[in-house]
Formats: C-alpha cells, structure tokens, sequence
C-alpha cells in the first residue's frame, strides 16, 4: 500500500551524532524519505511539542534517512534532545527538487543548510567538477567537510570552509569566498541553502555573473501544505512553490533577503 504523506508515520531514532556542540544528526528506518529527492523536505512532529519542516538528510546506510538539528528555539531543542528508542513522527516528503545540471558546480551552504546540498552531491556525475564553500561561525561549529569529501571521492572537487571569525579555514563569509572564485571561474550552475541574507548575495552574485542558480528557501512552516501561509515570500508559498526556486526568479521578490514572518504571520526585516 502506498504511504499517505499527508498521515504522520511514527518511527524510532535508531543513531544519534553529535557533529558539533549544538548539531546532532538522528537516523531511522523510512524507505520512502530514504529516498527522497535532493531538496525535498519533511514535517517532523515531536510528540507533546510542536511540528517543524526538516531537510532530509542522506544516510550511507540502505532503507534509512537522517535529520540534522541544530538547537534554537523549542521545537528544535526537543528534536534535538531525542534519544535512541524514543518515537517521532514524520510527513512528507513535500516540496520540489534542484535541477541538477553538469560541468562545473558550484555549491554553497550554510550551516543546517548544507544537508539538501550533501544530498544533491549524491546526484552528480562523476565527470562533474564540484566545488563546495561551507560556512560556520567557528571551527568548532564546522560540520560535513570530511563526508562531503567522501562523497566527491570520485570527482574532480574542493571543499573550502570559511569561519567567520577564521579559526578554522578562509577566514570570513562563505560569499566572500564566492565572489573571489568568480572572479576568474565561470561555473555552470551554483546551488545554494543556509540563512537567507547569505543566499540573497549569492543569488546576485551568480545572477551577476549571468550563471543559472538555484536556492533551497528556509522559512517559517506551520502545515507544509499551503494552508497556513506562514512560509509565503510575496506570492510564493515556499512549502508548495519551492522549496527550490531559480535565481531570478526570487530576484523578482521584494521579500526576498529582505523580510520574513515571525510565528504570528508579522513581517520582520531581516
């Protein structure tokens, strides 16, 4: 029988990670989200606490997927404090995917914005050259550098951190290190996920550049059905619309990079 997405299916946290301080990975057994598409997502439930969307992460195991948390507000906090043995639940998997073109990639994450990016690596051609900027805070905060060179074993690739207090990597942001690799190097497509105001530059970046881009949108989601409108850039419902949008595409918004809604449907200014 073919499974509901709409209809939560419980599952167990079979592996817990710890990838940094404040970022675990839980894995557990789902054929269908094992199987996702890079850039779909999912709405997990944490029973007696809320409902928020997860990336799916790629698992290296067989029948199996994973969600990468970092601890913020409540709801990720509990997700995060899941142990082995203990039940969550899952919907999904909503949203569309990246087109994945070929040549020369350039990848550009985030955070927790790199998970649809490790999964998209899974994508790839082997003739593909990739390159991967990871950011994070600190060198304590860098997480998926050596995965992500596991995962490009059989390509021509680099994989750059940058910290923005330079601990660790290229000191600064992720999209000054962009800027100065495109300077020289026209990619044939760059992909991008992380805090908004990180991919707005990396839009205008590449759209300057005249290259084809993409962006994986995190937003406010209540339902990941289009029903709340929590998630809505301008017109855009990004739980139905996205979450992966073309470049010029949400130049096109005026919210984009620029306001999001709080949990009461407000918009805030970045």
């Amino acid at each position: 029988m073919q499974r509901n997405s709409n209809h939560p299916t419980i599952c167990k946290i079979e592996k817990v990670v710890d990838e940094t301080p404040t970022v675990r990975t839980l894995t557990f057994s789902d054929d269908v989200l094992s199987n996702v598409l890079p850039g779909q997502f999912a709405m997990v439930w944490i029973p007696g606490v809320n409902e928020l969307p997860m990336s799916v992460m790629v698992s290296e195991e067989k029948g199996k997927a994973a969600f990468t948390i970092r601890k913020y507000g409540e709801a990720s906090t509990a997700l995060y404090n899941v142990k082995v043995g203990e039940p969550i639940g899952i919907r999904g998997p909503y949203g569309n995917s990246f087109r994945i073109k070929e040549g020369k990639l350039l990848l550009v994450g985030g955070g927790t914005g790199l998970v649809p990016l490790m999964r998209l690596l899974t994508g790839i051609k082997p003739s593909d050259d990739v390159t991967l900027i990871m950011g994070a805070k600190t060198q304590s905060e860098v997480f998926f550098e050596d995965y992500a060179n596991k995962l490009l074993d059989h390509n021509t690739h680099q994989v750059i951190v940058a910290t923005e207090d330079g601990s660790y990597g290229q000191s600064g942001l992720v999209t000054d290190v962009m800027d100065n690799l495109c300077q020289n190097t026209k990619f044939d497509a760059v992909y991008t996920c992380g805090p908004e105001l990180m991919m707005s530059k990396v839009v205008k970046i590449a759209t300057l550049k005249e290259m084809f881009v993409q962006a994986s949108l995190e937003r406010m989601m209540k339902c990941g059905v289009g029903i709340c409108g929590s998630c809505c850039v301008n017109d855009d419902l990004v739980c139905k619309d996205g979450t992966i949008f073309d470049g010029k595409h949400l130049l096109s918004k005026s919210e984009f990079g620029h306001t999001h809604r709080n949990k009461a449907g407000i918009l805030e200014a970045y």
